[in-house]
């Protein structure tokens, strides 16, 4: 994109990386984040999602003298919604502006209605009056050649000069019209809402990633990177978090926990126009979620090499234009970057140390991403041993389920190597709507365990709530429709309703699984001497339900724990 002469409140078409133009306005950073060295760069926020950059002048577009061009270039669902979300804010827009200039027109009458009642009667005063609307009119004058000139010299002045022109002052007060035009302008910008995409929130999913964490955020940005800012700022209007960025050393502090994690910006944002990686894609595991995956890496044009434990798996994908690995070994030898997604600690485990496994593939530049659901020694072990064959590690469980899999709507929690979390973007695009990055390794299966811990207390209790109103005489299907119109309502509630109350329990979320993270997030809080009492109390129904031979059916069959 080549470099234009743009201002604050713009409209623009931001490129940021690998990923196509996307919609956007210039607008102020907050005050604690300084402008990135280096190249000139403005201050985007992108419509369509909650995303936020710092784009280099190169990097932007005029919005108007462009749209045609960029809605031609760009098909994906989510691109039109931004683009849709624009054209609704120039709308918006529009009818301040009449609503402003109707105003101004009233405030004239009604100040020369007050003229006339309080004119003076004086001679000297009608003569003060009279010189006063004489010098008024004169500088009104005055101001319109300058303007006229103006005009007339833009286009013999280099764009240089009139760039340094329009520069803003260094010293001194703005002029009282500038300083009202920056207030309108500030107005304006809080009354901006930009709807969000389905997903979420959201990116582009860009680099992003550190180990080391700052101890605070009231020191000074150092040497920003503009290209991974936009991860950091998504949530800048809520008040109990500060979200700062750092090179080298990132840092989201809530205030009063103290805790660390960082969302990505909308990594579906442009799903549907991915440009995929020419890296190498190994996957390792074709599970519930693994098929999902594969399916949509090879959809978004990946070149993809399948592996599973149970090779009759694998022919599926392989007429989808996969390729087929003898053993983890031989695929991770030759492929770049290589995925697994395994059932629990033990297969991961077994998958990297054991015979023909993944280490004996690892040299100095492979890459492995571990998507498994395991505890944080586990993932954390697993690191050890790659990097110390020279090799690079990233954690990357997923939170969702077979359907969300299938329809790449995955959430994405990812750590360790921020290199390899970028090189993983488009991968991550295909396969989920939102990726978050949380720093250092064992972050990742934390918070994972953490969020299938609520997930599977609040499975328990629907089942508890359901079984409850059988027994006391009250209709089931009532209940749901109650939930679904309150404050508890989800797609997660009415889906579990549903396969209960039609006694469909075919696997969407294994009930084992969601057993094994129950223990695991239990141990994790045993581990600090954090109580965990409602998680034990919905482990011990599903162990019970596994008890009742309901292992390897969904998560919803602990309802069964409950009527037998």
């Amino acid at each position: 994109m080549a470099a234009v002469s743009l201002r604050l409140g713009d409209l623009v078409w931001g490129k940021l990386g690998r990923y196509p133009p996307w919609p956007g306005k210039i607008v102020n950073p907050p005050k604690d984040l300084k402008k990135p060295r280096g190249k000139k760069c403005f201050f985007v926020k992108f419509f369509g999602t909650e995303d936020h950059a710092w784009i280099k002048v190169e990097q932007l577009k005029p919005y108007h003298a462009h749209k045609e061009e960029m809605i031609k270039i760009n098909k994906g669902k989510r691109f039109q919604q931004a683009v849709d979300a624009v054209e609704e804010f120039l709308r918006r827009a529009k009818g301040k502006d009449q609503t402003s200039s109707h105003n101004s027109a009233d405030d004239k009458n009604r100040r020369n209605s007050s003229e006339e009642r309080s004119r003076p009667n004086s001679g000297d005063e009608k003569r003060k009056l009279s010189l006063s609307e004489g010098k008024v009119k004169k500088n009104m004058g005055e101001g319109k050649k300058r303007v006229s000139s103006g005009s007339s010299e833009r286009g013999s002045k280099s764009p240089l000069k009139r760039a340094q022109e329009q520069s803003p002052r260094k010293r001194g007060r703005p002029p009282k019209d500038e300083k009202v035009e920056d207030e309108e302008e500030s107005r304006e910008l809080k009354d901006l809402t930009i709807p969000e995409s389905s997903t979420v929130k959201g990116v582009m999913a860009g680099p992003m990633a550190a180990f080391k964490w700052q101890p605070t955020v009231s020191e000074p940005v150092k040497d920003a990177d503009p290209h991974f800012h936009h991860f950091l700022l998504s949530q800048t209007e809520k008040p109990a978090v500060c979200y700062q960025a750092i090179t080298k050393k990132l840092k989201i502090c809530e205030e009063e926990t103290g805790s660390t994690s960082i969302q990505a910006a909308d990594s579906t944002a442009v799903n549907g126009s991915i440009t995929p990686t020419d890296k190498k894609i190994g996957f390792l595991g074709l599970g519930l979620m693994g098929s999902g995956i594969v399916s949509n890496l090879l959809k978004m044009g990946h070149t993809v090499t399948v592996w599973n434990r149970t090779a009759e798996k694998c022919d599926l994908f392989i007429q989808e234009g996969a390729r087929l690995g003898r053993t983890p070994a031989e695929v991770v030898s030759t492929c770049d970057i290589t995925f697994a997604c395994v059932s629990d600690p033990k297969a991961a485990k077994d998958l990297v140390l054991g015979p023909s496994g993944v280490l004996q593939g690892i040299r100095p530049g492979k890459c492995y991403v571990d998507m498994s659901t395991v505890d944080a020694d586990t993932v954390t072990e697993l690191a050890q041993v790659i990097v110390s064959r020279g090799g690079r590690f990233l954690e990357a469980p997923v939170s969702g389920n077979q359907q969300l899999s299938n329809d790449g709507m995955l959430v994405i929690l990812a750590a360790g190597d921020r290199g390899l979390y970028e090189d993983c973007s488009s991968c991550f695009q295909a396969m989920g709507k939102t990726s978050f990055f949380l720093g250092e390794v064992g972050n990742a299966a934390k918070m994972m365990l953490i969020v299938n811990m609520v997930q599977g207390s609040f499975m328990a209790t629907i089942a508890e709530g359901l079984t409850l109103a059988q027994v006391t005489g009250q209709s089931q299907q009532t209940l749901l429709d109650i939930l679904n119109q309150g404050q508890l309502a989800s797609i997660f509630l009415d889906q579990k309703c549903q396969n209960i109350l039609q006694g469909n329990f075919k696997p969407d979320f294994y009930l084992k699984y969601i057993q094994k993270d129950l223990r695991l997030a239990i141990a994790l809080g045993d581990a600090v001497n954090h109580p965990t009492p409602m998680a034990a109390a919905a482990n011990e129904v599903y162990k019970r339900a596994k008890a009742l031979d309901q292992s390897d059916n969904d998560m919803s069959a602990v309802y069964r724990a409950y009527i037998h």
